[in-house]
């Protein structure tokens, strides 16, 4: 008798049994708090909401699957209860994400997002802000009955900074949380037209999907417009190309549009093209002009370490390997980072491939990672920290004592362990070569223009 394929029998797992088994983990295996760093005093939250989308075959018999009684029980019941329904083990799981909107100095303006903001002073807990940004910015109850709040994902520190990662560039500290809605219904949603463009309900199919897998570019030198001058940012920009970062493109299955104007207009498809969208089109094929069709919506940056996290305990637990490394699109500064990288970049591969059980690893663009030693040698380091684009190493802040502590820290953060040291080594290694081409074809300009004068006085 020929013995079954064990992956092809993981793939027969419904997705959702998968995702019960998850947040069953959520829930019973908490991730520590991380505390604020000794300069930063900010802390924000975010919230992952969950639904499971019915199909056209398996219709509940009920808007309301779950009973007031049901609603008293432990968070282990309700969700025993509620992925025990047919309509629920052979539906389809689906995210909430939020498109920002553009707003002038807002460094996610537009970005693609999950509800959440900074906490206030009000509030009595990180969970606390989650659930009253993601009712000020989208409408949406998570306090009621037919909610349940699972759990938290791995926190991270958030840095302004990539080239290195002082502790005065720490901006704040972000704290996701994972809800899940019972109704088989959509919520009524209602959009703060300051704050929120769009919202989109995402398929986990469609997240998990390696031919969803694309990359962003973006402008490293609009970073430092403020403290460098333009002939500096124009330089950076001219060397370096634009930074490459994993993404995922986004296929919605329900999308609802903030219109603050009668007659709704997508105002992407009527802004025109600016230099460096056109810079984009003419020279990265995945980029889209603007003023052709809208821009696609893409996850990547934070809000995708955030996702990876979770992607990642969900079979076949591919998220870490199809997440790329950050690199540059300048051709020889990518190869020297490649060439540089190289080792490194296999071994944490494999590091993440040996343990990447739904019980031990997460990650995420913005992290997953193996428990952090803390002594006197990274006493004065950022842990768990990663950059406003999803750079960094995302480990603990804090003293980690034991192995029961691995859970505690990212993938990515394994895939990133050590990559953006050799990165700046590499940028190093670059500028001194453009350097030196630069220096050789002065001096051979300059010998020839000796040899032309000579030549001419004969």
């Amino acid at each position: 008798m020929e013995t079954p394929n064990p992956e092809l029998l993981e793939e027969a797992v419904p997705l959702s049994k998968s995702l019960h088994d998850v947040l069953l983990d959520l829930h019973e295996h908490p991730y520590l708090c991380v505390p604020n760093p000794p300069s930063c005093k900010k802390r924000a939250s975010v919230a992952l909401v969950l639904r499971v989308r019915p199909t056209y075959n398996h219709w509940p018999d009920s808007q309301h699957p779950l009973s007031p009684q049901d609603n008293t029980a432990s968070v282990k019941q309700r969700l025993d209860a509620f992925f025990s329904q047919g309509w629920v083990q052979k539906g389809d799981p689906e995210a909430l994400f939020i498109k920002r909107a553009s707003r002038v100095g807002d460094r996610w303006t537009g970005h693609i997002a999950l509800p959440g903001g900074k906490r206030d002073p009000e509030d009595a807990d990180d969970k606390a802000a989650a659930i009253r940004e993601t009712s000020e910015e989208v409408g949406l109850d998570l306090t009621t009955d037919d909610c349940i709040f699972v759990g938290n994902l791995p926190e991270r520190v958030v840095s302004t900074g990539w080239t290195s990662v002082p502790a005065n560039l720490s901006l704040m500290v972000l704290c996701p949380y994972v809800f899940l809605l019972t109704c088989s219904d959509s919520p009524t949603l209602r959009l703060q037209p300051t704050e929120v463009a769009s919202t989109h309900w995402v398929s986990l199919n469609v997240l998990l999907s390696p031919s969803q897998r694309t990359v962003e570019y973006v402008d490293m030198s609009q970073r430092y417009a403020k403290t460098a001058g333009f002939i500096t940012n124009l330089t950076s920009r001219y060397m370096l190309g634009l930074m490459e970062f994993s993404a995922v493109r986004l296929r919605p299955t329900e999308s609802l549009h903030c219109n603050v104007s009668p007659g709704f207009v997508n105002q992407d498809s009527q802004a025109s093209s600016s230099l460096l969208q056109r810079f984009k089109t003419w020279f990265l094929p995945n980029q889209t002009s603007s003023n052709i069709q809208p821009r696609p919506l893409l996850l990547w940056g934070l809000t995708l370490g955030i996702l990876a996290d979770f992607l990642d305990m969900l079979p076949p637990h591919t998220a870490v390997q199809l997440w790329e490394h950050p690199t540059f699109t300048s051709p020889d500064l990518r190869l020297i980072i490649s060439i540089l990288t190289y080792r490194l970049r296999k071994r944490n591969r494999l590091q993440v491939k040996s343990g990447s059980q739904p019980s031990n690893t997460t990650i995420g663009n913005q992290t997953v990672a193996v428990a952090a030693t803390y002594d006197a040698v990274h006493a004065n380091q950022m842990h768990n920290e990663v950059s406003v684009e999803g750079l960094g190493v995302g480990r603990y802040y804090g003293s980690s004592v034991n192995r029961e502590l691995e859970r505690e820290t990212h993938a990515v953060g394994i895939m990133l362990k050590g990559y953006y040291a050799r990165l700046r080594i590499a940028i190093q290694i670059f500028l001194a070569w453009r350097a030196a081409i630069g220096s050789l074809a002065l001096i051979y300009a300059w010998r020839l223009l000796r040899h032309r004068k000579r030549f001419a006085q004969c």
